[in-house]
C-alpha cells in the first residue's frame, strides 16, 4: 500500500510543479520577478452588477465564465473544464471574503484559494456530493508529506444559498470564517513550528473542477466523493462578490533570499524607478521607533483594520471546533494539482 501511495503521491507532484501557475519558484531560483502588489486596498467586487473587472482579474483554466444578475457565473459542461477567475495582484496578509454558491455533482469541487510563488495555500474547498460540509486546508512551500491539514465544518445548503466565506490571514495566526462565526483557526507556531505556515504573497483563485474525473488517481476520487458523470450536468457554481483587505500594501513583492520566511519580503512602495523598498521586519522597528517618540507608526502585525469579521464568541475556538480529519492523497494534493497548474 506504501509504495504505490507514494507512487501517486510522486506523479502528482511532478504534474503540479511542471504546470506550475508561476514559472518561477523563489525559494529555488535566484532572480524571479516581482509580484503585482494589490494597492487599493480595501478592494471589492460585486459580480451580480455584470462587472467583470479586467484590471484585476484574468480568466484561466478552460470552461463557462459568464457575468449576469447572479454573478460570476463558473460551468463545467464536460470533461476537461475547470473554469476559473484569478487575481491579477497579490496580498501580503490581509483578509479575504468570497460570497458564493457551491457547484452540484459528485465529485465536482469548488474552490477559493489563496496560493504562492513558492506553494504557500490556504483553502476553502466544496465537494458537490455533500450539500451541508464545507473543508478547509492549507500548505507551507508545497509540503504536501503531512496529512493532518485539513478540517471539515457543516454549512446548511451550500449549492442553494449564498455564504460568506473568511480567510483571515495574519503573521501569527490564520482564521476561517463562515457567514461571521470562526470555523477553524490555525496558529502559526502549530504548522511545524512555523515552518510550514503560510507566509509569503499570494493571488486568489476561485474556481471548480472535476475531483472524481475518471482519469485522476483513486485517492483524488475518493476524496472528491467518487467519480462524475458529466452527462448530470452541467455544474455551476456562482461567485457574488469578493472583498480583499491587503494588510501590507505596496506595489511589488520579491524575495529578498530564498528563505521563503515573510521577513525575507521586499515591499516596494510605489511603482517608479526609485521606489522605497523595505520589508516588515524594517517597517516594525521603524513603527516602535515612532510610537516611542509619540508621533504615527505603521499598522502593526494584527492591525485593526484586518479584524475579524464577526465579535462572536465562536472567535478563537480553534481547530477543536472543527472535526479534523485525515483527507489523504487527494486533499493533500488537490489545491496544487488544480489551481497551480492552471
Amino acid at each position: 500500500m506504501l509504495p504505490r501511495l507514494l507512487l501517486v503521491l510522486s506523479a502528482l507532484v511532478a504534474f503540479a510543479a511542471a504546470q506550475s501557475g508561476s514559472d518561477c519558484n523563489p525559494i529555488k531560483t535566484s532572480g524571479c520577478p516581482p509580484d503585482k502588489g494589490l494597492t487599493n486596498s480595501p478592494y471589492s467586487v460585486d459580480f451580480t452588477k455584470g462587472t467583470t473587472d479586467w484590471a484585476s482579474w484574468t480568466s484561466v483554466g478552460t470552461g463557462s465564465v459568464l457575468y449576469n444578475s447572479d454573478g460570476a457565473v463558473l460551468t463545467i459542461a464536460k470533461k476537461g473544464e475547470t473554469p476559473t477567475i484569478a487575481t491579477n495582484w497579490y496580498i501580503f496578509f490581509g483578509r479575504v471574503e468570497v460570497l458564493m454558491r457551491a457547484a452540484p455533482g459528485t465529485g465536482i469541487v469548488s474552490s477559493a484559494v489563496l496560493g504562492s510563488d513558492d506553494g504557500d495555500e490556504i483553502d476553502w474547498e466544496i465537494l458537490g456530493g455533500n450539500n451541508d460540509e464545507v473543508q478547509t486546508n492549507y500548505f507551507g512551500k508545497g509540503n504536501v508529506t503531512l496529512f493532518n491539514r485539513g478540517g471539515k465544518t457543516p454549512v446548511h445548503d451550500v449549492q442553494g444559498t449564498t455564504h460568506s466565506y473568511v480567510i483571515d490571514w495574519q503573521i501569527d495566526q490564520l482564521t476561517w470564517y463562515v457567514d461571521g462565526k470562526a470555523v477553524r483557526t490555525l496558529k502559526k507556531e502549530d504548522a511545524v513550528g512555523g515552518l510550514n505556515y503560510p507566509q509569503t504573497p499570494m493571488k486568489l483563485k476561485i474556481g471548480s473542477w472535476a475531483g472524481g474525473d475518471s482519469d485522476n488517481a483513486p485517492g483524488t476520487i475518493v476524496w472528491a466523493g467518487g467519480v462524475t458523470d458529466y452527462t448530470k450536468g452541467p455544474f455551476t457554481m456562482y461567485v457574488e462578490k469578493v472583498s480583499v483587505t491587503n494588510g501590507y500594501p505596496a506595489a511589488s513583492y520579491s524575495y529578498g533570499d530564498m528563505s521563503g520566511s515573510w521577513d525575507s519580503i521586499v515591499l516596494k512602495k510605489d511603482d517608479g524607478a526609485g521606489g522605497s523598498q523595505s520589508n516588515l521586519k524594517e517597517d516594525m522597528v521603524d513603527s516602535a521607533v515612532r510610537e516611542d517618540d509619540g508621533s504615527p507608526g505603521v499598522a502593526s502585525a494584527t492591525n485593526s483594520s484586518l479584524s475579524s469579521p464577526s465579535t462572536s464568541s465562536a472567535t478563537g475556538r480553534g481547530d477543536g471546533h472543527v472535526s479534523s480529519c485525515l483527507l489523504g492523497v487527494g486533499s493533500a494534493l488537490l489545491p496544487l494539482v488544480l489551481y497551480f497548474a492552471l
